[in-house]
């Protein structure tokens, strides 16, 4: 917040009376401040000791892969964010992985259910155990769009994204283990990165962000499975769209409250307010939070209220409809032969780990021990990535997706591997034609930056096709002076 754009007098007034005068004015004063940047390392590609020695970056207390930056560079030239070796993160929001690594011992079933871009979804896949599956859902279809993307480039192969409302997963007869609502907000927490947000504020649109989230848990709540987990969390700061929405949960729903366990030197905020009288039981004194909030001046970050519900066990099951055998599961596809070539066997199932399906735009390779959550989800459900995207049918020939080259289940062997610079790195992702060795053998080839896939192209002897995802491509045509390696 720069000096010469103010707040909106009615969040003053109802923000001075939620934090009170000295907290108020402390978090005003982080607001002139800029912020933070962070990035959050895969796991599942990079970990913090393969970090060159001269980038000792520091570590964020909650989340083990996350890392702050001392300056932000100009990322979109970092062939290595669009391999998904990182991810652009504010620190606050990977509260979820502490949060999922107190909760979760076992493999569950998790629904995001308001992803998009993808940020907290891939904290959760990385944070929960191995063998758990995570369906990522953004109802509005340009960012299920985006959101796919950055599943597709964290590279784990258990994850399903798809493009719906949370009523329609009612009729998907899909029941979750855990469920991460990260709901639509008034966006408060965007007023440091945002002036646009401080614009578009008001007490109306506070009043209805409070109305929708409360029938998005109302939507989705049969979907989570009796003794299941929900965690629900904001961008904002009033108590309306975070305690008392809580409390109303609580009150109609018949939720548990479970508090979290906090570092007191990570600075985070209990309840405020009077709108959450299930705070009133928590254990403050031993280091437990009925909810967290991350407040600007107080906890790094740009601001986030979380907290952890817990689905009565007595709470009536959703009815299960009869798991019957399909044909399309016994059906041998004519690209299995491929998949087994071109991917490894999955964990620990051994042959027979890959089941291929066949759609109308791209062929897929879905992980066998959870093919009947797939089918299930792909009758009801708009899916738009699924385990592995193999490629794509042309004439008999299957070109390979980016899905594949990016996926932590592909045989590289499969493919012959060309190691290429930074600046022909950036004009691949650009799309752009590239040029490769003449001693390159044609056929497809697998390009690799610093040792990580990026994607494919088809080499023709003169020149190499550029099978990058046209959505996906860099757009912009500046090059900067040096290359650009945040890690």
């Amino acid at each position: 917040m720069s000096n010469d754009i103010a707040l909106p007098k009615a969040f003053e007034e109802s923000a001075k009376t939620l934090f009170g005068e000295a907290r108020y004015a402390q978090f005003c004063e982080a607001l002139r401040q800029a912020p933070q940047t962070t990035i959050r390392l895969n796991p599942f590609k990079i970990t913090g000791s393969e970090l060159v020695a001269d980038k000792n970056f520091a570590p964020i207390a909650w989340c083990g892969e996350g890392r702050v930056l001392p300056h932000r560079p100009d990322f979109t030239f970092d062939p290595l964010l669009h391999a998904g070796v990182y991810y652009v993160q504010e620190s606050s929001s990977m509260f979820i992985h502490h949060v999922v690594r107190h909760l979760v011992d076992s493999p569950v079933v998790a629904l995001d259910l308001c992803a998009a871009p993808g940020g907290k979804t891939t904290t959760l896949r990385a944070a929960l155990p191995e063998g758990s599956v995570v369906v990522a859902n953004e109802p509005i279809k340009v960012r299920a769009s985006i959101l796919s993307e950055n599943v597709q480039k964290q590279g784990h192969p258990d994850m399903v994204v798809t493009n719906n409302y949370p009523r329609d997963f009612r009729k998907a007869d899909l029941a979750f283990d855990f469920i991460l609502a990260d709901v639509p907000c008034s966006g408060e927490g965007m007023f440091r990165k945002d002036p646009q947000a401080i614009q578009e504020w008001s007490p109306q649109n506070v009043e209805k962000c409070a109305e929708l989230q409360r029938s998005i848990i109302e939507d989705i709540w049969p979907s989570l499975k009796p003794g299941g987990i929900l965690v629900y969390s904001t961008c904002t700061y009033n108590e309306h769209e975070d305690e008392k929405n809580i409390q109303w949960i609580i009150d109609q729903l018949g939720a548990q409250l479970i508090s979290i366990p906090v570092d007191p030197s990570w600075h985070v905020t209990s309840a405020l307010g009077t709108g959450l009288s299930a705070a009133k039981h928590g254990g403050e004194d031993e280091g437990l939070l009925p909810v967290c909030r991350f407040i600007p001046g107080f906890a790094p970050g740009e601001g986030i209220f979380m907290a952890v519900l817990r689905k009565q066990n007595n709470d009536e099951a959703p009815r299960r409809k009869k798991d019957r055998q399909s044909a399309a599961r016994t059906q041998q596809s004519a690209y299995a032969k491929v998949a087994n070539l071109w991917l490894q066997e999955n964990g620990a199932s051994g042959k027979g780990a890959w089941t291929v399906v066949e759609t109308p735009t791209i062929v897929r390779a879905i992980p066998t021990r959870w093919l009947p959550l797939y089918e299930k989800a792909a009758k009801s459900l708009h899916v738009i990535h699924a385990g592995v995207g193999l490629g794509v049918p042309k004439g008999k020939q299957l070109v390979p997706a980016a899905s594949l080259a990016l996926s932590t289940a592909l045989n590289r062997s499969a493919f012959t591997q060309v190691e290429i610079g930074w600046e022909q790195a950036i004009h691949y992702l650009r799309k752009e034609a590239i040029s490769l060795s003449p001693a390159t053998p044609q056929g497809i080839v697998l390009l690799t930056y610093r040792g990580q896939a990026i994607g494919f192209c088809k080499n023709i002897g003169n020149r190499a096709n550029n099978l990058y995802p046209q959505e996906w491509k860099i757009k912009t045509t500046h090059l900067p002076e040096q290359p650009i390696n945040v890690l």
